[in-house]
């Protein structure tokens, strides 16, 4: 049997993103590391739903000295150990890095998908940036974006995904389907 994910972005998705002009950025320390409400319930339902459920994150803040790999580390081992989470891949890495892992690009997902033998077709990149969008797109996953209105939103032109409110929402529609 072919195995399906969802592959979730986590700034924005699992905990709260923090806007400033117009853009996400991930928590500054743990005094504004917070689980968005209603994600526990949401991923217990994608887990019911047979998802495989694996987080594919940017952290550029690592590589440009603005956060420690083991604080980002600290966020992980909390959101695994407080969220039926299957895996948690992390691209640290800046756009002039030119890597294959970071969002837009498919590296993590495929290499993910490689590792848990998961369909990319039957499965789902729930996010909340054109990044992930671009990312599930390209991977042949379906797309739902949660559209906080981001300023960068312009960048979706031409790109395939279903806009919801939150992951419970996006896992509400999928266990409709």
């Amino acid at each position: 049997m072919t195995k399906k994910a969802a592959f979730l972005d986590r700034d924005g998705v699992i905990n709260r993103a923090y806007v400033r002009d117009g853009k996400p950025y991930p928590p500054n320390g743990w005094h504004d590391f917070e689980i968005l409400p209603g994600v526990h319930e949401a991923i217990e339902q994608l887990v019911a739903l047979k998802y495989r459920v694996i987080v594919v994150t940017n952290q550029p803040d690592v590589r440009t000295g603005k956060q420690t790999k083991e604080q980002v580390e600290g966020f992980h081992q909390y959101l695994r150990d407080n969220l039926p989470i299957d895996e948690i891949r992390t691209c640290f890495h800046v756009e002039s890095d030119n890597c294959d892992c970071r969002k837009p690009k498919t590296g993590m997902l495929f290499a993910a998908a490689r590792d848990h033998g998961v369909d990319c077709s039957k499965s789902v990149m729930i996010g909340d940036r054109w990044r992930d969008i671009g990312a599930g797109n390209t991977a042949g996953c379906r797309c739902f974006l949660i559209d906080y209105g981001y300023d960068e939103m312009v960048n979706l032109v031409g790109l395939d995904y279903e806009s919801v409110t939150d992951l419970r929402e996006a896992a509400e529609i999928l266990a409709k389907a």
